[in-house]
């Protein structure tokens, strides 16, 4: 597709920080979204994933005895914990390759080719710069590509240009769009890193930038080299070290101040983390401000989605910086969020930022405001010195543009925190239910249940048969209808014979089976059973 063509309608926009879960299950159980995969793929993948520097649990090879039901069952263990310690790696879980081996209809193209498609597009109407090389896997997100370049009558100086494709959250008309990426030029702040060239179509932006040698503040605290792959400079740093306390008060004041900055001006930001903050001496710039208008999801999209209290930009931005501020102080990402316990920082000021950004209570009950922090002991007291006016102006109606994107964005977020909650509940009581616990009571319940009922039955029936006899021992017992009695009158004899016979089956001959609430067995005389009966008189035919 051209730089400047429109993109195909229905174009499905993913959100690439969703985490994906993999579960190895027998064919026939999969219900949703499968893939097939080999131990051969495995092993391509985790090949692929050896520049990270990680050992992975990988389940070894066997070539004798691998259809072995036993060890069929042993290898897809194995294969379950090897996915599971991928995707619970914010990194590695994040990575193209792990994206294309689980999700491989989403993950499909080249999205490296297509960015060379559009920038060669694009270096056709600006003939003054020149690609020299393509920075391959320098940045955590799929569809964002990065080159250098250089200017054709000035080849010594070195530019970075960043190609990036839409996301979910791009709410901004196409034109407002396009003029808010063509305003990023014109914004001057100390702390904001300078936008050379923008420009923008339906589908994408491009940005140039002047190429810093020394890197990121990620590439500072990680001792990594800024054109080296993403996996391999982060995953396993050789030496884990924080920063001095000074830097750590002074990065930090310079971080917030450009984001009270941009909050005071309506812009919504969401994209900090340590990659995103340059270094130019012993000064922060922030990076990437385009991020948010081309709707690119954050890089802690997923841990901001499991808290309903995170739930405006403002708290996303005090939260990643929650996260930043960890980084610099531990010379690495916390383990899990929220924190339960902080190791010995240089300071407790510092400690106290992060319980009001990263623990429990705070998850719990929302972040503080920018303001509040820079109210803090850790950063009231830091002098910053700068002669850079800050000047960045957003036209009125472009402003109102940006707070209803900055709406739509937040709405999403918060409807992703709902069926997120909901799916956690739904899980925690199919857990619980499951249990082999909660089946055992379940056994101990139904037995009680069935016994209980049995005893009722028992006694109903007791109670019942009482009741016939009581009844029973009474001036009526109750026959049969006359119909069912044959009576024959022959002579006298035969009368009085049938009449004797019809009054002992009265009071002591064989009784039938009572039925209470029957018609035909309630207690009742013989002349209810026929009123004629008194007055019959049996002669002879």
């Amino acid at each position: 597709m051209a730089f400047m063509e429109k993109p195909p309608a229905g174009k499905v926009l993913l959100d690439d920080t969703v985490p994906l879960t993999a579960a190895i299950e027998a064919s026939q159980s999969l219900q949703s979204h499968t893939i097939v995969r080999r131990y051969s793929d495995f092993d391509l993948l985790n090949n692929s994933l050896q520049i990270a520097g990680l050992s992975l649990p990988l389940p070894p090879k066997k070539l004798i005895g691998n259809m072995d039901r036993e060890f069929i069952a042993e290898r897809q263990k194995g294969l379950q914990n090897y996915l599971n310690v991928i995707t619970t790696n914010h990194i590695l879980s994040n990575c193209e390759l792990v994206k294309k081996f689980l999700d491989p209809n989403n993950y499909s193209a080249n999205y490296t080719e297509i960015a060379l498609q559009q920038v060669s597009m694009f270096f056709r109407s600006e003939p003054k710069w020149e690609v020299v090389e393509p920075l391959k896997d320098i940045g955590w997100r799929i569809r964002k590509k990065y080159f250098l370049m250089k200017i054709k009558n000035q080849p010594k100086e070195r530019l970075v240009l960043s190609w990036a494709d839409l996301g979910p959250d791009k709410y901004l008309s196409d034109k407002d769009f396009q003029c808010l990426i063509k305003l990023l030029p014109s914004c001057l702040h100390p702390y904001i890193y300078r936008v050379t060239f923008a420009t923008a179509n339906e589908s994408s932006a491009l940005l140039i930038r002047t190429f810093n040698e020394k890197g990121t503040l990620k590439d500072l605290i990680y001792k990594a080299k800024p054109k080296d792959p993403f996996l391999k400079k982060y995953c396993n740093p050789k030496k884990i070290q924080g920063l001095e306390l000074q830097q750590i008060k002074t990065y930090g004041r310079q971080i917030l101040e450009v984001l009270k900055f941009l909050h005071d001006k309506g812009f919504p930001y969401g994209h900090l983390h340590a990659s995103n903050v340059m270094l130019d001496g012993d000064t922060c710039r922030l990076l990437d401000l385009e991020n948010s208008l081309l709707g690119l999801p954050s890089f802690y999209r997923s841990y901001c989605s499991q808290f309903r209290k995170i739930n405006t930009l403002e708290s996303v931005d005090v939260h990643c910086f929650g996260h930043l501020l960890y980084e610099m102080t531990y010379g690495r990402p916390p383990d899990s969020v929220p924190v339960d316990s902080f190791p010995p920082a240089p300071s407790m000021a510092v400690v106290a930022v992060l319980e009001s950004t990263l623990s429990c209570e705070a998850c719990k009950n929302g972040m503080p405001t920018v303001s509040r922090l820079l109210q803090m002991p850790l950063f009231s007291d830091v002098l910053l010195t700068t002669s850079e006016k800050p000047q960045f102006k957003i036209p009125t109606k472009l402003k109102e543009a940006l707070r209803i994107a900055k709406e739509c964005i937040e709405k999403r977020l918060i409807e992703e925190q709902k069926q997120i909650h909901q799916h956690r509940r739904l899980t925690r009581a199919q857990s619980h239910h499951g249990s082999e616990e909660e089946r055992k009571k379940r056994k101990i319940l139904a037995r009680k249940k069935s016994k209980r009922s049995a005893i009722e039955n028992s006694e109903e029936h007791s109670a019942k048969y009482s009741n016939s006899n009581n009844s029973g021992s009474g001036a009526m017992t109750c026959l049969p209808p006359l119909q069912d009695i044959c009576v024959t009158s022959t002579s006298s004899t035969s009368t009085s014979t049938t009449s004797s016979s019809l009054a002992s089956r009265e009071h002591g001959g064989a009784r039938p089976a009572l039925t209470p609430g029957c018609e035909r067995c309630e207690p009742r005389g013989l002349a209810q059973l026929h009123p004629e009966f008194p007055k019959r008189n049996f002669k002879e035919s």
